[in-house]
């Protein structure tokens, strides 16, 4: 293939950041906003060693998934990826990447069974973080193209609040009016790096100016510009940062007017949040996937969790309500103060807080003799490395429910789990940022102790039937299951189930040949198609 070259092609994949992809002499070919099934005439636009990009000239054949995408800035600046495809598309595109990843890179049969959908796909971020440059006509905000610092003006983002337009655009004019550039990555001149604006559930927000090396006479005039651009504001604060590379907060930060922190609401419990604290910039969908967390690592009680990459303790607070105890491990100071400051507001007082990282949490509480029942993670997209797994692995804690933004370090990491002892039971998919390529994930780890286990196989189908079970069998059940959803089940699992759901089994339901004996629990993704089963034959 060389350059410039065109092709009629069918579209039958797609990568990781919702590009489309097709083959040609046997190569792949990615196509920027192509939906697999779609006939496109393909210029080809740059061929390397290494991957093959095409430009797609003419829709041949559209999906029935294809829409109009909303945003005016699609396709320009990069973040919303997937607003040519139909919401339920996209959600079937995020199951399938999330499984993809866990058989390709993981190696592992197992698979996530669903995906949460969210409901407000649009105008859900409570975070925004736009970057400032000089355009033609003064400064301008937006967002940076991909793999450079080529701004892409925008006048709105439909992802973005209202709130965090309305700033950016009182930066801007205030910058015009006062004189001020746009701080120069390449010279290292200029004043205005970004605006970072965080808003609450309740509408109120705080606006954060990032700037290399402060404004000057013009800081006091700042605050009243944004305070009438945005009468919602609490909090303006101006963040001098004088580093030389891609971090947008960092060094000093300066009240200028009202409160720095930010109090916000999720999962009923209030949080004071700092600008460079961590907090979910979806909160709606944050608590579905918290429940998700909470329920594979805390069930109604739980001894002792631990919560790394804990953040400003959100869900930390979440895991209280149901473990005896928990302590929150996070190596941000400021974020470490938050995370005690929102555990004593809310009444929390079976949570405490380490500033430490995993090796570090694991020295600590080895040192105080605690034994963990459960661990929950919540790293940033690069994953956890290889020293946080096996220090997390050495606390031999008995469940780690993993939450990942980017299922391929999900899988990668799983890898080094199951090397360790550790088996993935369950996953399931949370949108937590709908129209762009990323997705949630939360997966359930269960330590695996073969000498400690005495697995009971009965065959509970010689034993006398109730009348439920006569409408189907055991067999009839595992034959179902495995048709349907790729899962074997025993009869083990099958009669927890249905003692669960106060269906009658035989006599001899669960009981082991050994006292000293530990019975397997039917694991959730295999509960939930047992279910299944037993809701196709009229049993429940």
């Amino acid at each position: 293939m060389r350059k410039n070259e065109i092709y009629d092609v069918e579209i039958t994949g797609f990568t990781s950041e919702g590009l489309g992809v097709c083959r040609i002499g046997g190569r792949a070919v990615f196509v920027p906003r192509a939906i697999r099934g779609e006939l496109w005439r393909v210029r080809i636009v740059k061929v390397t060693s290494s991957a093959v990009y095409g430009r797609g000239e003419e829709l041949l054949r559209p999906s029935p998934s294809r829409v109009e995408p909303e945003c005016p800035n699609f396709g320009h600046c990069g973040g919303c990826a997937l607003m040519h495809m139909s919401y339920q598309a996209e959600l079937e595109l995020k199951l399938e990447r999330v499984n993809e990843a866990f058989r390709r890179i993981g190696g592992l049969d197992l698979r996530a069974e669903r995906i949460i959908p969210s409901d407000s796909p649009l105008r859900y971020r409570n975070k925004a973080i736009f970057a400032i440059a000089d355009g033609p006509d003064g400064p301008e905000f937006g967002f940076y193209r991909r793999g450079s610092h080529e701004l892409v003006p925008t006048d709105t983002c439909l992802l973005q609040s209202l709130e965090a337009e309305q700033c950016a655009r009182a930066v801007c004019g205030f910058m015009r009016r006062e004189g001020l550039q746009a701080y120069d990555q390449d010279t290292g001149e200029g004043s205005v790096r970004h605006v970072f604006v965080r808003r609450a559930r309740d509408g109120r927000a705080v606006c954060c100016v990032v700037s290399a090396c402060g404004l000057g006479d013009s800081t006091g005039r700042l605050a009243e510009d944004l305070r009438r651009a945005c009468p919602a504001l609490s909090g303006v604060v101006l963040n001098i940062n004088r580093t030389r590379g891609n971090t947008v907060l960092a060094g000093d930060f300066y009240t200028l007017w009202g409160e720095a922190e930010l109090k916000d609401r999720l999962y009923g419990f209030e949080f004071r949040l700092s600008p460079q604290a961590f907090f979910q910039i979806n909160p709606p969908q944050a608590e579905r996937l918290y429940d998700v967390a909470v329920n594979f690592a805390a069930p109604a009680g739980t001894g002792t969790v631990l919560d790394l990459y804990c953040g400003a303790g959100t869900i930390s607070l979440c895991l209280a309500r149901t473990a005896s105890r928990v302590i929150g491990a996070e190596i941000v100071p400021e974020a470490v103060r938050n995370a005690g400051e929102n555990a004593a507001a809310n009444g929390v007082r079976n949570a405490e807080f380490i500033c430490a990282d995993a090796g570090e949490a694991a020295v600590e509480l080895a040192g105080r003799g605690l034994r963990l029942e459960a661990v929950t993670v919540d790293p940033p997209r690069k994953g956890m490395s290889r020293d946080a797994v096996l220090a997390l692995c050495s606390m031999c804690p008995e469940r780690v429910a993993y939450v990942s933004c980017d299922p391929a370090t999900l899988a990668r990491d799983l890898k080094l789990f199951t090397q360790q002892g550790y088996l993935p039971v369950s996953a399931t998919a949370v949108d937590m940022f709908p129209r762009t390529a990323h997705v949630e994930t939360v997966m359930l780890l269960c330590q695996q102790k073969p000498d400690d286990h005495i697995y009971v196989e009965l065959d509970l189908d010689e034993l006398d039937a109730t009348s439920a079970e006569t409408k189907a069998t055991y067999q009839e059940i595992k034959e179902y299951v495995l048709k349907h959803r790729g899962l074997n089940v025993s009869n083990l699992y099958i009669s927890q189930v249905k003692r669960k759901l106060g269906l009658e089994v035989g006599e001899s339901y669960n009981k082991p040949k050994s006292q000293d004996a530990r019975i397997p629990v039917c694991p959730p993704n295999k509960e939930s198609a047992i279910i299944d089963a037993l809701k196709h034959f009229n049993m429940v």
